[in-house]
Parts: C-alpha cells; structure tokens; sequence
C-alpha cells in the first residue's frame, strides 16, 4: 500500500490529532514510539549487547531514554549520554527519563563520557528530532563527529540528528544511520536531499493511530511502491497484439551516440510498447538493428531531416526525444519538428538542453532531467535544485507544463 509523505509542521498536527481527537496520551505515544525503536534495534542488530543512546533536550531525547529503560529491561548493557541535564526536561521527555532513572539507568554527560574507554555494539541516536532550525554546532556537533566516526552501526530515532526533516538538507553535519525509525508520518527529509544517504534503511510505525484523511493534512508528496504502479498499469488483454499497444519514436543518436536510442528502444520494448521505431542518425543503423532486431532503425540525415520524420511522426503515437540526440543543427531541426506536432513526448537527455535554450509550454510531455539539466532548464546551478528539490520540482512544473520527473536518489514526480 502506498504511503503518504508529510512535512515536520504535519506530523505535528498529526499527533495533535491522535493526542486531542483520539484520545491517546502524549507519553503514550512516546512509549510505543520507544518500543518501535527499541524492536527495530533488536531485529536488526540481534548480537549487540552493549548500546550507546546519546540523548538530547526535547521530545527526541524522550524516545531516547524510552528505549534505554527497554534496553535495561532486555538484561542489555547501556550507556546513556546526555548533552543536556536530564533534571531539566520537561513534559513527556521528563517522564521518560524518570521511567529510566527508575530502571536503575544512569547518565553520563558527553564531556565525561568523551574520557572514559566503554565499549559498544550499537549508537543509539536520539539526540535532535525534526524541529530543527539551525546549523548544528558546540557539543552536538562533536556528538555527531562521534556518532559517524565511531565505526558502530547506528539506529537514528525518527529522523538522522542534523538532518532537515522537510527537506533533507545537512544542518551543518548531520548523523549516518543504517537505520532510522520513523514514526506517525513518513518525513519528508528522510527521501530528499540528503535524507537517502543518512537514513539508512526506514522502519516505519504509524504507532496504531486510528487512519487521518490526507485532506486533513493535505501531505504533498505520496510514495510510489508496487500497488500505486498497479494501478496506472493494469493488467493486459492476454488477446492482445502490438497494435494495441502504442507506436513509440525514439528520436536521437547523433554521431558516435548511437547506443543512447539502442537503450531507449529496448526500455520502451520492455515497458510494453507495442511497436518502437528509432530515428537516428545513418551510421548508427546497423549497430542497433544488429544488437535489437525488435526495433525498426531509420536513418535520418541531410538538410531535410526534418522531412525525413515526418513519415515516421505519422506512425508513431508517442515520442522519446532526447537521448544523444547533441546540440548541433541536425539535433535541433529534429527537436524542432517534434515538438511541434501535438504527440505526447518523453523529452531527456540533451532535448532539455535544447529547451533550455528555447523553453516552450505544453501539457501533454514529460520531462525527465537530473538536477543539472533541472538547473540548465531554471536557470539556476544544480546545488541550488539539490538544496531544495520539491521546490525546483514545482518551478519546473510552472515553467514547462506537463509532468516533471525530476531524477536523483529521491526521484519526484509531479501530479
């Protein structure tokens, strides 16, 4: 089943919702929180019997010592840090550190800890949640520098400490995790930016909160997984023949590219098109033919290229326009005259630098680059798309129309 992806600020209202409107207790949650992580630490990491959990201030540092009292409770061995006084908590994370400190649990401050020689199987990170606003720095940068140079497989609590929760941006320095719990809502950041490289693998709980309509919360991103895909492509007619199922162009290969349409048109084969012709250049055609009989190759050259595909625009039902296509006037006359029919498109590769160069807007294509072509198409630099990809994703949408795939660990699609 599909999930969907919230922003920290919805996560918020989601466990204000469980809180106030389901009647569930804020240190309960936290509780069954604890529990979830602890389990996943357990499942994963089945021979470490030493844990370090490096607790900080607010609600994060509550899971924290939720987990430590579990661990406890297992017979485990814990090290617990603090980078804050533990006597200052307050609400649900006091709760929890006194649920632990009657565990027999103690605490060491990072500073203490720094000087003693204990050894661990597994770090524990609960030491900033997602309410992070700002560069991480002082103790709880030095605790992150630990964390990741410790050599210990680490289990981050919700989201990587340091890590932007909305988008995945490093707040300074940021933990790496194998794997991080999350709970209530997926976070947006944990599949974003940075998020795919810290997070490890992600252990979800909804933490058995009754279902919230996503109108409530109006979550913008949904994650794609099989069932979703199973929807937009159903079964075949086992009755069916090629006819039925669409004529692909595949327009590019300029001089020594031509193995970019070969792969092209063996994906278009394999995604279940009926039919695939290839346009490219003459040179190329006897290397893609050879290496995939299934594709028609059609040598397109001279100064009436555009002529040339005109015969092949009129069999086709959609284009894929791009792949080694180039930048010279051979690649641009072929652009030219694909998009100027109204046959849906597929555009990639140097087709977007083209249209970088001459932007249109339409609503039947979709367009598929990575963060460079993305900044090439925004006029802005690929650090830029990087450090806020959901919004580069929007503007990409309002600039060009149609559907956006923008591609990276993360891939966003729009619509």
């Amino acid at each position: 089943m599909s999930q969907w992806i919230y922003t920290p600020e919805q996560v918020r209202e989601l466990d204000r919702i469980v809180i106030e409107e389901q009647g569930v207790p804020g240190y309960e949650l936290m509780r069954r929180a604890g529990q979830v992580a602890f389990n996943a630490a357990r499942e994963v990491f089945p021979a470490a019997r030493r844990w370090q959990v490096f607790c900080g201030s607010g609600n994060n540092a509550g899971d924290g010592y939720v987990i430590a009292q579990l661990a406890l409770d297992a017979g485990l061995q814990v090290q617990l840090i603090a980078l804050a006084d533990p006597e200052q908590l307050q609400g649900d994370a006091a709760a929890a550190y006194q649920g632990y400190a009657a565990a027999g649990g103690e605490v060491e401050t990072f500073d203490a800890a720094l000087s003693t020689a204990a050894t661990a199987d597994l770090c524990v990170d609960a030491l900033l949640g997602t309410g992070l606003q700002r560069a991480v720095e002082g103790a709880y940068a030095d605790a992150v520098r630990v964390i990741n140079e410790s050599g210990l497989p680490v289990l981050a609590v919700d989201v990587p400490s340091g890590l932007n929760g909305a988008s995945g941006a490093i707040m300074g320095s940021a933990v790496r995790a194998d794997v991080t719990a999350t709970f209530v809502g997926l976070k947006q950041g944990l599949y974003l930016g940075a998020g795919p490289d810290h997070c490890g693998r992600v252990i979800y709980s909804d933490l058995g909160m009754a279902p919230v309509a996503p109108e409530r919360v109006a979550p913008q991103l949904q994650c794609a997984d099989i069932s979703l895909l199973q929807q937009v492509m159903p079964p075949r007619d086992r009755g069916g023949h090629k006819g039925r199922y669409g004529h692909v162009l595949v327009i590019g290969g300029n001089h020594g590219m031509g193995g970019s349409v070969r792969l092209t048109g063996e994906a278009a084969l394999r995604a279940g098109a009926g039919l695939v012709s290839v346009a490219t250049r003459p040179d190329n055609v006897a290397a893609v033919v050879s290496g995939r009989p299934e594709l028609m190759c059609h040598g397109v050259d001279g100064i009436d290229s555009a002529a040339e595909l005109d015969e092949l625009l009129a069999r086709a039902t959609v284009i894929a326009l791009g792949p080694g296509i180039g930048g010279d006037d051979w690649a641009r006359e072929l652009f030219a005259r694909a998009i100027s029919t109204r046959l849906p498109l597929v555009v990639d590769a140097d087709a977007l630098n083209l249209l970088a160069a001459a932007p249109v807007k339409r609503d039947n294509w979709v367009l598929t680059p990575h963060p460079g072509e993305a900044g090439r198409l925004l006029g802005i630099d690929s650090g830029a798309v990087q450090a806020d990809r959901l919004h580069a994703l929007g503007a990409l949408e309002s600039h060009y129309g149609g559907v956006v795939v923008l591609k990276g660990a993360g891939t966003l699609i729009t619509g």
